[in-house]
C-alpha cells in the first residue's frame, strides 16, 4: 500500500491541485466556479447550484484553511495530506476532501458535455469494463447504492487500468483510507444537498442525468495525466 501511495502521489504532484491548466488557483484562495449557476439546467437547477457552491463547498474549504491554519501541515498540498490521511484529524479529512471532490466535481460537468469518452479514455473505459455502456452501468450502481452520503468515482490504478468504486462522506480514492486507492478523474456527488431540491427522493433521476453534463474533454484530459 505505501508503494501505490508514493506512485499515486508522484502522479498527482504533475497534475496539481487545479481545477484545469488554463485556470489554477493558489491554494488559499477559494476556486470560482467555471459557469454560470444555472448553466447545467434543467439537469441541475440554479438553486441547488448556488446553495451547494456557496454554502456547501465554501464551507469545506473555509473549514479546511481553518484547521491548517499555523500546523505543521499548512504548506502541503491535499494530494500530500491524503496519502497519509489516517493520521490526520478527522476535520482535515472532512473539509479537505470536501473541498478537493468539489473542485473536481464541477470541472467534469459542463453545459457542453454529454455524449461519449473518445481516444484513449475510450480505450480505456473499452479495456476496463467491456463497453461504455457496462461502465455506466457499474457507476450508476455504485452512485445508487451507496448509503447515505457520498461519491461515486471513477478513477485509475496502477497499470493505467480503470476502476469504479464509492465513497462515504467526504472521502475519495486518493486517500489512505479507502478500500481501493487510485486517483480519481469522474466523481459523482450523491449527498441530498446536491440533488434534492429538484430530485427529491429520485436519486436514480439525478444520476441518469448526470451523463448530459459530464465533460468527456476534462476528464480525458485527467485521465492522460494520471498515466504519464
Amino acid at each position: 500500500m505505501k508503494t501505490i501511495s508514493k506512485l499515486l502521489l508522484l502522479a498527482f504532484f504533475a497534475y496539481g491541485f487545479v481545477i484545469s491548466e488554463s485556470n489554477a488557483q493558489k491554494a488559499d484562495e477559494f476556486p470560482p466556479l467555471p459557469y454560470s449557476f444555472n448553466a447545467l439546467e434543467p439537469y441541475i437547477d440554479q438553486m441547488t447550484m448556488e446553495i451547494h457552491y456557496e454554502r456547501h463547498h465554501k464551507a469545506y474549504f473555509n473549514n479546511y484553511r481553518k484547521a491548517i491554519e499555523g500546523t505543521e501541515v499548512e504548506k502541503l498540498s491535499l494530494e500530500q495530506l491524503f496519502v497519509s490521511m489516517s493520521k490526520y484529524p478527522v476535520a482535515l479529512r472532512n473539509n479537505g476532501g470536501g473541498h478537493y471532490n468539489h473542485v473536481l466535481f464541477w470541472a467534469v460537468m459542463s453545459p457542453y458535455g454529454g455524449g461519449e469518452p473518445k481516444g484513449k479514455l475510450a480505450e480505456a473505459i473499452k479495456s476496463s469494463f467491456g463497453s461504455f455502456q457496462e461502465f455506466k452501468n457499474l457507476f450508476e450502481e455504485a452512485a445508487r447504492t451507496r448509503f447515505g452520503s457520498g461519491w461515486a468515482w471513477l478513477s485509475v490504478e496502477k497499470g493505467d487500468k480503470l476502476f469504479v468504486s464509492s465513497t462515504a462522506n467526504q472521502d475519495n480514492p486518493l486517500m489512505d483510507v479507502v478500500d481501493k486507492q487510485g486517483v480519481p478523474i469522474l466523481g459523482l456527488d450523491v449527498w441530498e444537498h446536491a440533488y434534492y431540491l429538484k430530485y427529491q427522493n429520485l436519486r436514480g433521476d439525478y444520476i441518469s442525468n448526470f451523463w448530459n453534463i459530464v465533460n468527456w474533454d476534462e476528464v480525458s484530459h485527467r485521465y492522460e495525466k494520471a498515466i504519464k
